[in-house]
């Protein structure tokens, strides 16, 4: 059996692909029979509108282990929003999920007692995109769950990066501010 996992958090961004197809999960992982399983469970049970929690699945009644709860960044209020949040990016987390087991990031003997909550960024201007290519939206959500796991269960980025590296990343928002651009 693996070592105990109380709690690993991680986050990931990918872009580049087509206006509205970033990802920018953020993650949290650990075991169920402790405290982060009572807030898992309090997730599933307390339904918020416009942020609702649902598992991921692979297909409407095949759910990915460990087990993992989607919570929406963004108020869902928009009946094509949801379908593609529910459907193609739901469906990407799952497989990024079992991405990470396949890699050995989440150990295969500790799918039945951890669990994972990830907060799931979907762009709200997705609704307006014309001939979106779920695809590649797909992939890009796939790929940023799977990074966003892995950097939570590897402790990315060190202290020592952080460290190392503080003056040298800028907020990319930070940077437009100061430029006059937002």
């Amino acid at each position: 059996m693996s070592e105990r996992i109380v709690m690993r958090v991680g986050e990931s961004l990918v872009a580049g692909g087509p206006p509205g197809t970033a990802a920018e999960p953020e993650v949290a992982i650990g075991e169920m029979d402790g405290p982060f399983g009572t807030a898992f469970a309090n997730l599933l049970g307390n339904q918020v509108v416009g942020h609702s929690r649902v598992l991921a699945l692979l297909n409407t009644d095949v759910m990915v282990r460990p087990p993992t709860l989607c919570v929406s960044k963004v108020s869902v209020a928009n009946e094509r929003y949801t379908n593609i949040l529910m459907g193609t990016v739901q469906y990407a987390t799952a497989m990024g999920v079992l991405d990470s087991v396949r890699s050995g990031d989440i150990p295969r003997d500790k799918c039945d007692e951890l669990g994972i909550i990830i907060s799931v960024w979907l762009n709200p201007g997705i609704v307006d995109v014309k001939d979106l290519d779920h695809k590649i939206l797909f992939d890009i959500h796939r790929k940023a769950t799977s990074q966003a796991i892995h950097k939570a269960m590897t402790n990315q980025p060190s202290i020592d990066w952080l460290l190392e590296n503080q003056d040298k990343v800028i907020h990319k928002y930070f940077e437009k501010g100061l430029k006059g651009e937002i």
